[in-house]
Parts: C-alpha cells; structure tokens; sequence
C-alpha cells in the first residue's frame, strides 16, 4: 500500500470512528448529566468538523501541480492543522465554560455506571486509532495526519481524566469532583490546540526542519568535500508533503558546464534519495571566480 493510500485509509477511519464516538458520548452525557463526560463529548463534536476538514484538506494536498499551483497543492496539509488547532482550543473554552457554570450553579450526576463504561470504550478505541494517526503522520511525514492523531490522543486524556473525576465522584461522593476535572481537560485541550497552531505557522511560513537540514547538510559536506568542491546559500523547507532544498554548488573555473552539469546531477539524486519520495532539489552551478560575488536577488 502507498504511503497516499494508506494516509487515506486511516484518515477514512478516523472520520467514521469520529462519528460513532461522537453518537456514543453525546448518549452518555445525556443519561449522566455529569459535565465531565459532556466535556468529552463537545470535544468530539469539535473532533468530527476537524477531521471532515482533515479528509478534505488530504485530497487536495495530494493534487499535482497545475497552471495556477506550480509547486502543488501540500501546503493545505499546514492549514488543516492549523484549524484543527483552532478547532481543539474552541472546543477547551467550551469546556472550560459548561464546567464554571455547573460549579457555579450546581452538579447532578446519574447513571454513573453508564457514563464509566462509555468513557472507557471511547478510550480504548481513541488509544489504538490515535497511536496509528500518528504513526502513518510520522512515517508519511504528514503533518495532516499527526494533528488528527494528537488530536485523538487528547480525547484518550480526557477520557481517563473523566474516569478518574467519576471514579472519585463514586469513591467520596464529592460531586466537585466531576466539574473540577472537566476543568483540568479543557486546561489539556488547549494546550495541544496551541501547540498544533504553533506548528501549523512554523509551516505555513516555510520554517526548517533541523532534523532534516542536518541530514542534508551532512550528505552534502560529505559528498560535495569528495568532488573537491563547495557549496553555499543552502535553504531546505517543508511544504507539508515534499521537502524542497536549494544550494550553490562552486566548480573550478576550467570544467566545462557539461562536467559540472553531471556532478551536480549526481549530488541532486543523492540529496533527493535521501529525502524520497518527495524531495525536490535544485542547485545553482558557480564558477570559482563568482564564489563570493553577491546576487541581489538572493535576500541572503
């Protein structure tokens, strides 16, 4: 199965356990009342627009180039993390609100083992299912996808959050318990919303990757010191599923452009390797002459 394929598969069934969640925890904060499971479950509503969005955001990303695109469609992988960011921290202040007002105003919980054993299903399934997001979203390198995982695993949170402020409820009869954890929830919620929003900005905004640039950097001091050359003006970004990466290569001044055209070829194909299957590198050939002559359209 392609790397493609299987980012769709797992964003297809991360949509349809979304849903059935969604249904499943919506039930449970009916029959309990209890503001913690409600919690959970105004996440989860947050949790399916999110990840319809994601689905849709995948299918584009994966567009080739067009007349009006020329280097693709990818960078819509950044923006649905983004919203799903924003979608999470939405979703905490929601919490956050439904929890003061039942502090506030009062708590009543029923049906407590209903609501344990609804919490505890969800969980279970959001572990196995946000484990596998992020997995596919690392070994891809989609960004896409391992927001929607985090953002699964923050639901895995506040399902034991929620079992343990129940667990309490029952064990003390303490009936603050419940909104004081859907608090501590929402505090979690946020905090992965900003952190997704962070990322989505490093991204959208061309922010490089130390991890690769280092690898790169590696590859090309290494191979480019055996041809006995130099290379400068290095840039390397992500645009959520290709990694693009431009340099200077210096040649002597006697080789002719077809050497020094062939040579740079073969370095390209390593650096390209080294980033498949979707590296694109380019480089520009200077004479050693030229090596510190200041292109203005360079910016740097």
């Amino acid at each position: 199965m392609s790397g493609v394929e299987e980012q769709k598969r797992v964003m297809n069934f991360s949509l349809v356990a979304s849903l059935v969640l969604l249904g499943v925890k919506v039930s449970g904060a009916v029959m309990t009342g209890s503001s913690a499971i409600y919690s959970d479950a105004a996440e989860s509503v947050v949790h399916f627009l999110a990840v319809a969005f994601a689905c849709w955001a995948l299918r584009l990303s994966i567009k080739p180039a067009d007349e009006t695109h020329h280097f693709g469609h990818d960078k819509v992988s950044f923006l649905s993390a983004g919203f799903e960011g924003a979608m999470i921290s939405s979703a905490a202040m929601l919490i956050f609100y439904e929890a003061v007002r039942q502090l506030l105003f009062g708590v009543e919980i029923r049906n407590l083992g209903f609501g344990l054993a609804v919490t505890s299903l969800a969980a279970g399934i959001n572990l196995i299912l946000g484990l596998s997001l992020v997995a596919v979203g690392k070994k891809s390198g989609s960004p896409l996808v391992r927001a929607n995982g985090m953002h699964v695993l923050t639901d895995v949170w506040s399902s034991v959050a929620v079992l343990i402020g129940l667990g309490l409820y029952h064990a003390t009869e303490w009936v603050w318990w419940d909104p004081v954890v859907a608090i501590l929830v929402a505090c979690n919620i946020l905090r992965v919303g900003i952190r997704l929003i962070r990322e989505s900005l490093g991204g959208l905004l061309d922010e490089a990757d130390p991890l690769i640039e280092n690898r790169v950097r590696e590859l090309l001091d290494r191979e480019v010191a055996s041809m006995g050359l130099s290379y400068h003006n290095f840039r390397h970004r992500h645009s959520g599923r290709t990694h693009w990466v431009e340099f200077h290569l210096v040649f002597e001044d006697h080789l002719s452009v077809g050497e020094a055209h062939d040579q740079a070829t073969r370095l390209e194909a390593m650096v390209a390797d080294l980033l498949s299957p979707d590296g694109r590198v380019i480089s520009h050939l200077e004479p050693r002459s030229c090596e510190h002559a200041q292109e203005r359209w360079e910016g740097r």
